[in-house]
């Protein structure tokens, strides 16, 4: 790991003094998410109400700069050039290296189609299915570790090989013992479960921008 994001991990820790019992847990997950994206993977990140919005914030994240500059490669700006687009120089200085990520949350029609066509417990599994691939990590977001979407969507993942990073509750449900990595943020009421989810995402998404796109 690198300084900076070591930094990050231990400052999560220091001002989260409780989340001290899920030091390896967080650890881990972290390194599942760089061997992810150093391997060609991507993340898909699933969650219902306000972990549906945890879960867009995560790809918000790591979509684009988070705090650090990321330019693109001079081998993509070549590209670029070579098209001779009238405004290739605009688009090369607002571009931002992206770490691959989908919110399974976000999806409309797809969304409703499964829930209307087939069954809303497979929402999630659905979209899982089609988009992951053996090395990818899902991102399952569930403060009760019981939702049945969600819990679809970690049994298809794990069928197919992905990684399953879980973000859930201090006894962690359902959904704790399907996961590769399992994060029970110490609380039992969703409020404060998720007052945990946020800054453990956000210091996932601060070191991951760290180690891929810092400096040595």
């Amino acid at each position: 790991m690198k300084p900076k994001a070591e930094k990050y991990f231990n400052q999560l820790l220091f001002n989260h003094a409780s989340l001290e019992k899920c030091h390896d847990d967080i650890h881990d997950a972290f390194l599942q998410l760089v061997n992810c994206y150093r391997s060609g993977g991507k993340v898909l990140v699933c969650g219902n109400g306000g972990s549906a919005a945890d879960a867009d914030h995560i790809v918000g994240e790591l979509m684009k700069s988070f705090t650090l500059a990321r330019d693109i490669p001079e081998a993509d700006r070549e590209k670029i050039r070579r098209r001779k687009f009238d405004n290739a120089e605009y688009l090369i200085s607002r571009l931002q290296c992206a770490v691959p990520a989908i919110s399974l949350s976000s999806h409309a029609a797809v969304l409703t189609a499964c829930a209307n066509d087939v069954d809303a417990e497979i929402v999630f599994a659905q979209q899982v299915y089609g988009y992951g691939r053996s090395g990818d990590v899902l991102i399952a977001l569930s403060t009760s570790g019981n939702s049945r979407n969600v819990c679809n969507a970690v049994k298809v993942a794990r069928a197919m090989g992905l990684v399953v990073i879980g973000l859930t509750g201090e006894n962690g449900g359902m959904i704790k013992p399907l996961c590769s990595v399992a994060i029970c943020a110490p609380a039992r009421e969703t409020y404060r479960i998720q007052e945990y989810h946020l800054p453990i995402y956000h210091a996932l998404c601060l070191m991951l921008e760290e180690e891929l796109f810092g400096e040595d």
